[in-house]
């Protein structure tokens, strides 16, 4: 039972449904084991069996985002001005979270006209976007895992995760390679792409001089795979970071409503407040908050034996942000957040349900977008320090 509730947590809108279906008490159980049973792909995960060739990172066709095109990551809330894409000094590459539900395999297709890619441009539309006030966003379309790894056993959905993985490597190395010319770079990632990120930072960029280059990496809404000090043990350059001026580090949150129970998990994890940027468990005031916003568009949340068709969802503008939308406070390696009653924050799980992980970035936006800013430019002023000044990034009076 608690095995469920820590894998059922890994995406917001599946909270919903496995609250349905333990609502009925010890029933509840066997039918969540079933409807997995039923929905999975069928048969075990092979390598050799994969049938979608390994993306081709020279054609932007397998991009989700780029500076030299138009995408939902150009995006920016009302109000509020991104920056011109690709004249940016840094870069940010963003690993989307996973949106593949169906059953039709282990490993996504990568159908551009399938509902898990119109799932990609809702997170570049609201996750994304979140980094383009400093950066030129890069983010790979990839053979992602599919939802139901995440309910076989850890060796199991570990071996999808790895195959998954290898594509967001290639696509990285390509950007170094062709795209990145030396500049300084971001991390960005959620859930799925927060597990892939983890394995990127420690073997690719603590393992290398990267990490000199790495600004920060914001791996948001582990849950399962927690990033616990063993995990930061195991590296000899990056750090967490504790203040919101820190470089080189990483920040990690897992969202709960308030009455909640914490994310119960195999080991700690790092929790950030994203209102202070502080690890602690000081609540960090509403007023702190510089900005929830309501995601634009709206998340396929088709699963197991539906085709998964593409519903024509336009991403073209977002709301302003929400000044003051909620309070925060790290507790025993969740951040917590006030309950929203507001219907366009429930689109990701939000309202009765038990989870906020579809609203890990939604109700914190301009506090990365803002953070991001000022870790970049915090990096800049070092280079500059010995050469003329860095023009800032940040608004005047900030």
């Amino acid at each position: 039972m608690k095995a469920l509730k820590i894998v059922g947590v890994i995406v917001g809108v599946l909270i919903v449904l496995i609250a349905l279906l333990f609502a009925s008490g010890r029933g509840g159980e066997v039918a969540f084991r079933a409807f997995v049973a039923f929905n999975e792909p069928q048969g075990e995960f092979s390598a050799a069996k994969v049938k979608t060739p390994a993306p081709d990172y020279s054609d932007a066709a397998n991009w989700a985002a780029r500076p030299d095109m138009l995408d939902p990551a150009d995006l920016s809330p009302a109000g509020v001005n991104a920056a011109v894409q690709g004249q940016q000094p840094v870069d940010v590459f963003y690993i989307h979270p996973t949106g593949f539900l169906t059953t039709a395999s282990w490993i996504s297709p990568m159908d551009p006209d399938s509902g898990t890619e119109e799932n990609t441009k809702w997170m570049m539309a609201n996750q994304a976007s979140a980094y383009n006030g400093c950066c030129n966003v890069y983010a790979p379309r990839y053979r992602e895992a599919n939802i139901f790894a995440y309910f076989k056993s850890p060796a199991e959905r570990d071996d999808v995760l790895s195959f998954a993985y290898e594509d967001v490597k290639r696509a990285f190395e390509h950007y170094l390679e062709h795209d990145n010319d030396g500049r300084p770079f971001v991390v960005a990632s959620h859930s799925q792409g927060s597990h892939h990120g983890m394995r990127l930072v420690k073997e690719v960029i603590d393992a290398s001089d990267l990490h000199e280059r790495m600004v920060a990496a914001y791996l948001v809404g582990a849950v399962l795979i927690p990033l616990s000090e063993e995990w930061f043990a195991g590296m000899q350059h990056v750090k967490a970071c504790e203040t919101h001026y820190d470089l080189h580090c990483v920040v990690h949150w897992d969202t709960m409503p308030e009455g909640a129970d914490p994310i119960d998990r195999p080991a700690d994890s790092l929790c950030t407040n994203p209102l202070s940027w502080r690890v602690d468990e000081e609540v960090a005031s509403a007023d702190l908050n510089h900005g929830a916003v309501v995601p634009v568009g709206s998340y396929n949340i088709t699963m197991g034996r539906e085709d998964d068709v593409a519903k024509d969802v336009v991403f073209d503008q977002m709301l302003a942000p929400r000044e003051g939308q909620t309070s925060a406070q790290c507790r025993d390696g969740t951040l917590f957040a006030e309950r929203q009653t507001d219907p366009g924050f429930a689109v990701m799980g939000s309202g009765t349900t038990d989870s906020y992980h579809g609203l890990d970035y939604a109700l914190f936006y301009m506090n990365i977008y803002n953070n991001a800013r000022l870790r970049v430019q915090t990096y800049l002023d070092q280079l500059a320090r010995k050469g003329p000044s860095t023009q800032s990034l940040l608004p005047s009076g900030a």
